[in-house]
């Protein structure tokens, strides 16, 4: 998840400038169709039984997803492309965006499973 939305570009620039930037306590992952460094994650479901699930990192270096995420639907969504972070459930500011290494296509009722460290965002 190299790419950083312009929010995310701004509060890192505030943190190395020692302004003490409100950093997120928690962070949350979404799928969607497409994404931006200005918006973040576009294309979200809306309904279907889908949102966005908590997510937590590790590592000393790049930093991956300590458990598998589970995206449940109750209907047909089309097909996703791209993954986000973002500071909040609902609503928020968006943190970083990602194509997923392969789309799912949510074709009916069913479960996105995005496995145990698949997500890797690294300052390089």
């Amino acid at each position: 998840m190299p790419d950083l939305t312009d929010y995310a570009k701004n509060l890192l620039g505030r943190a190395l400038c020692a302004r003490v930037p409100a950093l997120p306590s928690q962070v949350f992952l979404g799928l969607g169709t497409g994404g931006a460094d200005a918006t973040g994650l576009i294309g979200e479901p809306a309904g279907l039984g889908y949102a966005r699930q908590r997510v937590t990192f590790t590592g000393t270096g790049a930093q991956q997803n300590t458990d598998a995420v589970r995206f449940t639907f109750t209907a047909a969504a089309g097909t996703l492309t791209h993954v986000g972070l973002f500071d909040a459930a609902s609503g928020g500011n968006p943190l970083t965006w990602s194509a997923l290494a392969q789309p799912a296509a949510v074709t009916g009722a069913g479960t996105v499973t995005l496995n145990a460290a698949s997500l890797v965002l690294s300052a390089s």
